[in-house]
């Protein structure tokens, strides 16, 4: 790791601002445009030092977009371009740097320094992740050379991340970067991050930036993305905290902001302590799902939805979810009743369509089921009615709305849910279709909770939608339970499984049951090749299907 030495004689009060802002994966057109844009706006409003998150510069963590000669080469451009910005004010740009050719990987995940109109020194990161959505090993050398950087007068620290999550989250490295650097008496340290969203990141946020102001006795600032990456949501949530740890300043999340904070105020003690908002974890999740749909819509260039509409709770949620971001006006509802649909069901699905504006169509399946059915009756020999007959429903209704999704140019949205995807309860290349899955990180229950939060202005998705039994309505008077323990017990034991990362002896330890444990761990591992081939979710908890849980298919 370098750090630039910049003198000055006289006495200086630096004012840093710091810019929670969006940015998109390897689009640098876009992403050098909103640095500069707010390093100008910085500027003119008095700034010294304009601070940006990891990895800004390409958006993110790419993978191996990284590997082309064109992306680094447009990195480096844009390095550029933006370095010709900083004549009078010098920025913190999070970026990819490439490694001396000594190195193992090519790139550091680097925090660029820049000042005087050049690129003055670079920051590298040390502790890098590889634990959930990102694989940073595979592209990045670490960091092994620490020191301070100075502007102004002031000496500070600039770490990035995961970088000072090691004393509070972990003993496994031997290196703790902050300990080094303090050594070397900064006076205050700035964490550039691209933490992503789940419904306990806050609480865990606050807990490290507390707990390193407190542990090195100066201020911590901490810069985070905000907005939607595919099945990644970044929630922002930047903070200052003083040396006592207390935090003095915090952003707002899911919202893009700049803030400019005054060095001197802060080590002075003028900033005071905050009251920090405590958002529940159902109204984190709605904003979470709304951001990461917005921005999944808009980077795909889809302004239209569409959706099956079975009358049931998760269509339900998922189709409220597409009107809150999208409007009524350009979300499609197909109902497809089939000679198992209950009256009320189709009745539900038409009152949740009128009470968001939707366009919505009724498209009965029997005929389709009926001539499918006519062309493999000498196949079946007679054979009894059995789950192929239910995914012979599903998979007719997968076609329907898919050919609605190519000829009204809407994309389709998946309305599966985690406990269904956990056990394998869903059709695919039926109604596991998809080109997102908006509630494939949200169990069942949660699913309810998000009904009835949906419903706290008004009756949007209908009550008896919320209180009826759970069913797939593919064979006469089917329910959920038929096939699956209450979804009360499960949820807890797939929490228990995943996000706990208890195994069979520990969930029976906790109190499920013999037969519950064997048989859901079973079809666990059974549908793993289905999860495989699932649409992206929308991760918002500790561990999501996809690149948050990694598994091989049969095992």
């Amino acid at each position: 790791m370098y750090f630039c030495f910049i003198n000055h004689t006289t006495e200086y009060t630096m004012k840093i601002a710091m810019v929670q802002a969006a940015f998109s994966e390897a689009n640098f057109g876009n992403n050098t445009t909103i640095i500069i844009n707010h390093i100008r706006k910085a500027a003119l409003e008095g700034a010294d030092l304009v601070v940006f998150p990891e990895l800004a510069l390409a958006g993110g963590y790419v993978s191996d977009l990284a590997d082309y000669d064109d992306f680094r080469e447009s990195n480096l451009d844009g390095l550029n371009v933006i370095a010709s910005e900083c004549l009078h004010i010098a920025a913190i740009v999070g970026c990819y740097i490439p490694t001396e050719q000594i190195a193992s990987k090519p790139y550091y995940n680097a925090a660029a320094f820049i000042a005087d109109g050049k690129v003055q020194e670079i920051v590298a990161k040390t502790v890098l992740n590889d634990n959930d959505i990102n694989d940073e090993s595979r592209h990045f050398e670490p960091n092994t050379n620490f020191k301070v950087c100075s502007l102004n007068g002031e000496k500070f620290a600039i770490v990035i991340s995961d970088d000072i999550s090691v004393p509070v989250l972990s003993s496994e490295f031997s290196i703790n970067p902050m300990d080094e650097i303090a050594t070397q008496n900064p006076s205050f340290a700035i964490c550039i991050g691209a933490v992503p969203f789940d419904y306990n990141q806050q609480k865990i946020r606050r807990a490290v930036i507390s707990t390193n102001a407190v542990r090195y006795e100066i201020p911590f600032l901490f810069v985070n993305h905000v907005g939607g990456h595919i099945n990644v949501v970044y929630d922002g949530g930047s903070m200052v905290a003083n040396a006592k740890g207390e935090i003095v300043y915090e952003m707002e999340r899911f919202k893009k902001e700049m803030k400019i904070i005054d060095c001197n105020d802060l080590k002075k003690g003028k900033l005071k302590e905050v009251d920090l908002v405590n958002t529940s974890k159902i109204e984190l999740i709605y904003q979470a799902l709304t951001m990461g749909l917005r921005d999944y819509f808009k980077r795909s260039g889809f302004s239209k939805a569409v959706l099956g509409l079975s009358g049931g709770i998760d269509s339900a949620v998922v189709a409220t979810l597409l009107a809150d971001v999208l409007g009524g006006k350009n979300v499609i509802g197909v109902l497809m009743p089939s000679e198992f649909s209950s009256d009320h069901s189709v009745k539900d699905a038409e009152d949740l369509a009128k009470n968001l504006g939707m366009d919505y169509d009724l498209v009965p399946i029997k005929s389709a089921y009926d001539n499918f059915m006519e062309m493999l009756k000498p196949r079946w020999n007679g054979l009894p009615f059995d789950v192929t007959e239910e995914n012979l429903q599903a998979r007719i209704r997968g076609v329907m709305v898919m050919s609605y999704s190519n000829k009204f140019k809407a994309m389709l949205v998946n309305t599966s849910n985690k406990s269904e995807a956990a056990v394998g309860y869903g059709t695919l290349y039926g109604d596991l279709c998809g080109g997102i899955s908006a509630l494939g990180d949200l169990y069942k229950t949660e699913v309810y909770e998000l009904a009835n939060y949906l419903n706290k202005d008004g009756v949007r998705i209908p009550l008896s939608t919320i209180t009826k039994a759970p069913s797939a309505e593919l064979r006469p008077d089917q329910k959920d339970a038929d096939s699956l323990p209450d979804y009360d017990v499960l949820d807890k034991l797939l929490y228990a499984h995943f996000e706990g990362k208890n195994n069979a002896e520990q969930l029976l330890a906790m109190g499920f049951d013999q037969e519950t444990v064997t048989k859901v761990l079973r079809m666990i591992r059974l549908n793993e090749y289905k999860r495989l081939q699932c649409p992206p979710i929308i991760r918002v908890s500790t561990c999501a299907f996809g690149h948050g849980r990694r598994f091989p298919a049969v095992w």
